[in-house]
């Protein structure tokens, strides 16, 4: 590999959004970029996080306006609706592509 082509893989690899690329959250945003919108519950049992893993990182993604979080009560029971922002969106759509350079490179 060329020394100017490694540059260009380290910088891109640098510039991979860090929130999104932690295993969990990456798992959340996945789900929510492929379906409208889920529970709560039902984010936390397809990632197998606990109550407060999974909203300890809903949070950050909030804060960053990936994710909204919505709750209304159902049923006399608090339900918790999540949905990947339109930002949240792009983030995703940024953060695959430039992994997808850099994995593309390794081809050689």
């Amino acid at each position: 590999m060329k020394s100017d082509e490694s540059e260009g893989k380290i910088q891109i690899l640098t510039e991979i959004n860090k929130l999104i690329h932690e295993p969990a959250r990456l798992m959340i945003i996945s789900l929510l970029y492929v379906i409208e919108n889920a529970d709560f519950v039902w984010i936390k049992g397809q990632t197998g996080l606990t109550d407060g893993n999974l909203s300890s990182h809903l949070s950050k993604l909030e804060s960053a306006g990936y994710v909204t979080v919505e709750k209304s009560i159902k049923n006399k029971k608090t339900n918790t609706l999540l949905k990947l922002s339109e930002g949240g969106r792009k983030a995703f759509e940024e953060y695959r592509k430039k992994l997808t350079q850099i994995l593309g490179s390794t081809d050689n």
